[in-house]
């Protein structure tokens, strides 16, 4: 008798990772073109790009983005980066130890037989704590208050635990265990790094870095690419995500004599051209629906914001038991936040709150006046929202939003800001700074739920087919697609000679637009014939010709 054949091994199918999603022909044909899109316009206002690394250290986005935030507390992917060590070595014997069994019976002390049976962890804790220490001191571990203490309380419960072996109860020691392997997983190895969720802050360290701050002032730098944030997947939302962003920065010098109210022209000029911009992209890209909206916030003063926040808050105070549970928090950790709730039922309460705009010191007004009038000017149409707010304090003056059509209720695209103390906050020179991000994802699937499909396929090039018949017409074949792709154009050339009418069928599922036929005698003539597939028409060309028309379409 024969064994049965062993079953076929079973192999797990790998599908991308729940918030990613595979971005796929022909749909980054699109997102090539809006990206092409950006760099044409950004390039026209005097950007350029800058290509930050994807990871930073976790402490910049902490400063940047605000510790208690739902960002950095809740959602950024963030690792420890090290080498490994003997010290993990022995971090992992401490991790994986067990006792060995004693066999059945009452959970007693065991007295002096307690040495022999936890001796072994009681070593391995002493092992490494000798090596934590000495790699702390050596700069081997980051030398932070952090591990510091680790080092300082470590020392004393692994000692306690020591000096108490033989008086416990095996229950009481398997709880301390479990303690200390806890305990010993506080030591960081490495600096904390974290996949950025947001590309502000990398740009404002790259500035201070490179002391840009000594180039011609502002630099006016943009960024494309991933980001990554550990929210609940929906439309348009992933974990990773895409941004189009531009900031630019400007080194404030020391100056005695400048003249103040020229500063806040300045600012407001450079504010109103960065939207323009913006616009002048959504424009070059027909977005459908497009609505700009803009505020200022003021800035961190009594007579201003700081004094309206107070303001906010004793107001909030007096409706609290009608706001919902995040609206009640946000009173107490940031009043400003609770103007952007989107709960149904409060928004009549909301509706009757002060407005910032009534409560500015003089500079923000003029300053908010003349954005203004700086977007009037350039033809760029706008409409004033009094909730549009930032929560942090270095967010000052100037904020706005641009929504667009097929998102639903969440339909912001774009949104952006007045940043004036973010550099000096991060270490940097006093440093004025304003910038916006692009919801890439969001602003292709507005694109995508146009109406009007033209919008999402007319940036394409003409797609030609060659369809080649005969051996005399292969080469001739080679030789056109060689000079149709130098030109520019997309080609598909079959490797295989396919009959008239399997060609054709071949190239209207690829999505040609034209079916380039060559047979002996197109060979034989000189002539080409370029067959439209939308209606079957045929048109015969020479080689120049034809290039010439592909060209103009």
């Amino acid at each position: 008798m024969t064994e049965a054949a062993p079953k076929k091994e079973q192999r797990r199918k790998f599908q991308a990772i729940r918030g990613t999603r595979d971005l796929l022909p022909p749909d980054t044909a699109l997102w090539n073109h809006v990206e092409e899109a950006a760099h044409a316009v950004f390039g026209t206002f005097g950007f350029g790009e800058i290509r930050p690394p994807i990871f930073e250290p976790t402490e910049l986005f902490a400063r940047s983005i605000g510790q208690d935030t739902d960002v950095v507390s809740k959602e950024m992917y963030s690792f420890e980066d090290f080498e490994s060590s003997a010290l993990l070595d022995y971090r992992n014997a401490i991790l994986i130890w067990k006792a060995e069994p004693i066999g059945s019976g009452p959970p007693e002390i065991l007295g002096t037989g307690a040495s022999a049976q936890y001796k072994p962890f009681a070593d391995r804790l002493a092992n490494f704590f000798v090596l934590a220490r000495e790699a702390f001191e050596k700069g081997n571990v980051p030398r932070t208050p952090e591990n510091e203490s680790f080092l300082k309380f470590f020392e004393g419960e692994m000692q306690s635990f020591h000096a108490k072996i033989q008086s416990q109860t095996i229950a009481v020691l398997e709880n301390t265990v479990q303690s200390l392997k806890e305990r010993s997983r506080a030591l960081k190895f490495g600096d904390s790094l974290t996949l950025r969720p947001e590309a502000t802050a990398s740009v404002c360290r790259a500035y201070i870095e490179h002391n840009m701050q000594q180039l011609p002032q502002p630099q006016k730098l943009y960024y494309i690419g991933p980001m990554f944030r550990r929210e609940r997947p929906q439309k348009g939302r992933y974990r990773q995500f895409y941004q189009i962003g531009a900031e630019v920065l400007e080194n404030v010098k020391p100056d005695p004599t400048r003249d103040a109210a020229k500063e806040l022209a300045k600012d407001a000029i450079t504010d109103a051209e960065l939207i323009q911009m913006l616009m002048t992209f959504f424009d070059r890209l027909k977005l459908p629906g497009v609505q700009l909206e803009i505020n200022s916030i003021g800035h961190a003063a009594d007579n201003c914001r700081r004094g309206y926040v107070a303001l906010l808050k004793s107001e909030l105070e007096k409706v609290k038991d009608k706001l919902g549970a995040d609206s009640q928090r946000r009173i107490e950790t940031n009043p400003l936040r609770v103007l952007d709730s989107k709960l149904e039922h409060e928004q009549p309460i909301i509706a009757t709150l002060p407005k910032i705009a009534d409560h500015l010191c003089d500079d923000c007004k003029t300053h908010y006046a003349a954005v203004k009038r700086e977007l009037e000017l350039r033809g760029v149409f706008y409409k004033e929202n009094w909730r549009l707010v930032r929560g942090l304090d270095y967010y000052m003056r100037t904020t706005f939003e641009i929504t667009a059509q097929g998102l639903g209720s969440q339909n912001a695209v774009c949104g952006g800001g007045r940043y004036d103390g973010l550099v000096e906050l991060l270490g940097g020179p006093p440093t004025k700074g304003i910038g916006f991000a692009i919801g890439e994802d969001r602003l292709i699937l507005s694109l995508q739920e146009a109406k009007d499909q033209s919008l999402v396929t007319s940036h394409q090039p003409p797609f030609v087919y060659i369809a080649w018949m005969g051996a005399n017409a292969y080469a001739a074949a080679v030789h056109a697609a060689n000079d149709l792709r130098a030109a520019g154009i997309r080609v598909e050339l079959p490797p295989v000679e396919q009959k008239f009418g399997k060609a054709l069928e071949r190239a209207s599922k690829l999505g040609a637009h034209y079916a380039l036929i060559l047979g002996d005698n197109e060979v034989a003539e000189g002539t080409w014939t370029l067959k439209t597939l939308a209606d079957g028409t045929q048109q015969k060309f020479t080689e120049p010709h034809l290039l010439d028309f592909l060209k103009k379409l």
